[in-house]
């Protein structure tokens, strides 16, 4: 029997200290917005994840937590298998408190001062702060531009590729042949690899997501993740990492417990954590279908509107990356001025991720904001052109 879930609902996360929300003027100065900005949703969990969670807050002891348990990695393991066709060896799991951590801890363990850090672009700002703020330097490289990635991975001081997969902001899902091909430039050049695949669960029909161990070899690697992103608990903390060398799992499991003083993990992450990878596929799939429609919208309108833009919606994620130089607006700052003094919407500029003439919008929200947020978007295009016209 099919289960049903309401997605249409609004809730007012006004209040609860939420980034999205509650943050708005830290980033665009302006509070009141309506805004479609970091990445996370404004649904709930999943309800097979509020249960387990009011199950574990009833029983009101909160003592510190080991996350080596069986509960938590064969979960992981489950999830997969079922969802993904691979087998992973629980073996290799860490903990984190988040995908960021994980990534500042990788990146202290495999490069030095000056190395460089290779990314594709445009490129996801978490991975600009957390290289430059440790004193790498970041290396970007176009989007598909095969041979460009390979002339930067061979300098001899290209020490990590850092990949998003699928790719943030764009959604885009990388092949298992362009994975085994930077798995074998990483090799053949000595480079180790930080696999980001917190986006996966959020593959769209008609693509296929494949972890890293599928085509990682004997290379130096590491999958950092989270349920928190497809599940929408981010708040609760929590991380999991795969780590391909033994030597290198035990040394990050050090630093951990060293220099970042990780001595008990949220226990409401992993009880989130098991609860979504054991019972959540129903409820994940109908959010994933429900955001397709969101997505579905935002092309329809945009291209009614803009015959020229040819938006189409993206592999993976529910973050509209759009180029709307394809609509005719040549003024980014033009742009986020009318979407914030005359519309009152906040939505990423892409100028964030290093990609001037682009614009995110954050579209994992229920179907009335959605449009509310596309229709708002086409009037500040509209009111650009005008002004330039």
């Amino acid at each position: 029997m099919s289960t049903s879930y309401d997605f249409d609902t609004v809730t007012d996360r006004r209040g609860t200290w939420c980034v999205q929300w509650d943050g708005v003027a830290d980033r665009f100065g302006v509070d009141g917005l309506l805004p479609f900005t970091i990445s996370d949703m404004d649904f709930e969990t999943a309800p097979e994840v509020l249960a387990a969670l009011r199950t574990r807050l009833d029983h009101g002891v909160f003592g510190y937590t080991d996350w080596q348990q069986d509960d938590f990695t064969s979960a992981i393991a489950h999830w997969y298998t079922t969802r993904y066709g691979t087998t992973i060896d629980t073996g290799r799991l860490v903990y984190a408190p988040s995908v960021l951590s994980q990534l500042s801890q990788l990146l202290q363990m495999w490069t030095s001062d000056g190395d460089g850090v290779v990314v594709h672009t445009p490129t996801y700002d978490g991975f600009r702060k957390a290289v430059t703020g440790l004193g790498r330097e970041l290396r970007g490289v176009p989007l598909g531009d095969t041979a460009a990635l390979e002339r930067e991975l061979a300098r001899q001081d290209s020490k990590v590729l850092l990949i998003c997969s699928p790719h943030n902001p764009t959604g885009r899902v990388w092949t298992e042949a362009e994975l085994a091909e930077m798995a074998l430039f990483a090799t053949r050049y000595g480079v180790a690899v930080i696999s980001d695949e917190i986006h996966a669960d959020f593959v769209h029909d008609g693509h296929r997501h494949v972890p890293w161990p599928r085509v990682a070899g004997d290379g130096r690697w590491a999958v950092i993740t989270s349920a928190s992103k497809s599940f929408n608990f981010p708040a609760l903390t929590g991380s999991y990492g795969i780590i391909g060398r033994p030597a290198d799992r035990t040394e990050f499991l050090r630093r951990m417990q060293t220099a970042e003083g990780l001595a008990s993990p949220a226990v409401f992450s992993l009880t989130a954590h098991i609860a979504a990878y054991r019972e959540g596929g129903a409820w994940l799939d109908a959010l994933r279908a429900y955001v397709t429609g969101n997505l579905a919208l935002v092309a329809e309108r945009l291209n009614a509107e803009f015959p020229g833009l040819g938006w189409e919606p993206p592999q993976a994620g529910y973050l509209a990356w759009i180029d709307v130089r394809k609509a005719g607006v040549e003024d980014d700052e033009a742009l986020q001025r009318v979407l914030i003094e005359q519309e009152r919407v906040a939505v990423m500029p892409g100028s964030v991720y290093g990609a001037e003439g682009f614009v995110r919008l954050n579209v994992g929200c229920p179907r009335s904001k959605a449009e509310a947020g596309v229709e708002a978007l086409i009037r500040g295009i509209r009111a650009v052109r005008a002004a330039r016209a």
